[in-house]
């Protein structure tokens, strides 16, 4: 009840008040490690996430801490989150925002078990076919995603 209060008040926020309220913690830019993670199925991980602004749904990630490597920052936030180890974890791709205060480190990998909340900063889990992605989910991460299955 109380995430998705949160959730709720985060997304009323404007884009330029949220990235206000985290960019405040930060000295510089954000950066964050993210994964397109896929099962023996084919389907694709989502969360779908308190904070993330618009619907929610989108591929697991999570800022880097200081000192931290990405792929280490990656396998920790999606253990913590889903409860899931990755295997076959590669670079993708290394993205910059369009006001280049935010660098998103994008890795493939395959899950190992099944995923559940473990994190009062997820609301849901789900595995989706990529022609099945939630309908709210925003275009530009359902055409990220597919992207990255035609191109591995």
């Amino acid at each position: 009840m109380l995430k998705r209060a949160v959730s709720r008040i985060w997304k009323l926020l404007s884009p330029n008040m949220r990235a206000k309220l985290v960019r405040s913690t930060q000295s510089s830019f954000t950066v964050s490690a993210a994964a397109v993670i896929t099962n023996d199925e084919g389907k694709v991980l989502l969360l779908n996430h308190v904070l993330r602004p618009g619907s929610g749904w989108g591929y697991p990630g999570g800022f880097i801490n200081r000192g931290e490597q990405a792929e280490d920052a990656i396998r920790r936030e999606v253990l913590e989150e889903t409860g899931i180890e990755l295997s076959k974890l590669r670079l993708h791709q290394v993205l910059s925002s369009g006001s280049g205060r935010h660098i998103e480190i994008l890795f493939t990998a395959i899950a190992v078990g099944e995923p559940e909340v473990r994190s009062r900063e997820i609301i849901e889990v789900g595995w989706f076919a990529p022609n099945e992605f939630p309908a709210e989910m925003s275009r530009p991460q359902k055409q990220r995603i597919r992207e990255v299955i035609s191109n591995s």
